[in-house]
């Protein structure tokens, strides 16, 4: 029914910049928050960035003046700039999307949608 998918995922050096992007389609009534996430091997599962349906946004101390969550309403999208890479930021970092369906009888229900991922390795 819906489908979260991730792209922009690359190796680069420190220093460097990447913009992750995150597609939503199928049956959308209204998507409430979108949100980044990564996971390096042998470590937690972090939220890097948030944002509402209505531009609030919220960020890991990590990711705080380096990056920039964005999101384009119209077409169910969510952007993650990332600027200054350092190493540590190398994870598989996955799109979150807290989707609003309307069934046929009218009827609204959340779900979360998870993407696949996309690999950021960022050499030293």
């Amino acid at each position: 029914q819906v489908q979260v998918v991730e792209s922009g995922g690359d190796l680069v050096q420190a220093g460097g910049c990447l913009r992750l992007s995150c597609a939503a389609s199928g049956n959308i009534f209204k998507i409430n928050n979108m949100s980044w996430h990564r996971q390096a091997p042998g470590k937690e599962r972090e939220l890097v960035a948030s944002i509402t349906s209505v531009g609030i946004t919220n960020y890991a101390d990590s990711a705080k003046g380096r990056f920039i969550i964005s999101r384009d309403y119209a077409n169910n999208m969510a952007y993650l700039q990332m600027d200054s890479l350092k190493p540590e930021d190398t994870a598989v970092y996955s799109c979150h999307a807290d989707v609003r369906v309307k069934t046929t009888g009218g009827r609204l229900y959340s779900y979360d949608y998870w993407g696949q991922g996309a690999q950021v390795t960022v050499s030293p």
